[in-house]
């Protein structure tokens, strides 16, 4: 009787567990969804596109940030549980030379990025992108900043 009545309890814990987990990807799926949004239309407000050249554009822009998200992912599962006092020095070293490649590699991307955009916008709409890109990456963390700030406050 009593492993039955704890089998429902670990049950429920369970349900209770995976429901949160649901909650907190749904929640973070959101954020994400509103911050590519805010990215967007600011992007688009700052590069005055016209109907032709965003039509080409984005699909460009959005391939490219695709590529950038899988590099990042792929360098941090893999320095993710890395305890570095535990490394022997010939795997620091094959780190190290890890690391250099996926920056080589993501400089390679950069350059065919730029090279794709310019046949489809003009060389100085791609320096106002990459503006752009950092005043939106600076008013979101001056936002987030903020809104800490107003946490701590309470």
């Amino acid at each position: 009787m009593k492993n039955k009545i704890f089998t429902i309890i670990l049950l429920f814990v369970s349900i209770s567990t995976f429901a949160q987990l649901d909650k907190e990807k749904s929640y973070t799926k959101k954020i994400s969804e509103k911050l590519k949004a805010l990215k967007v239309a600011h992007i688009t407000e700052q590069l005055d596109l016209t109907k032709k050249e965003a039509e080409a554009f984005w699909p460009i822009y959005n391939a490219h940030e695709e590529e950038k998200h899988k590099h990042f992912e792929s360098s941090m599962k893999k320095r993710k549980d890395l305890d570095i006092e535990k490394l022997s020095e010939s795997e620091a070293e094959a780190l190290l030379k890890e690391m250099q490649a996926n920056e080589e590699a993501k400089v390679k991307s950069e350059k065919a990025f730029i090279e794709k955009l310019s046949k489809v916008i003009s060389y100085k709409k791609i320096v106002k992108l990459m503006h752009a890109e950092r005043t939106f990456k600076r008013k979101m963390i001056e936002e987030f900043r903020g809104r800490h700030r107003e946490m701590r406050k309470d």
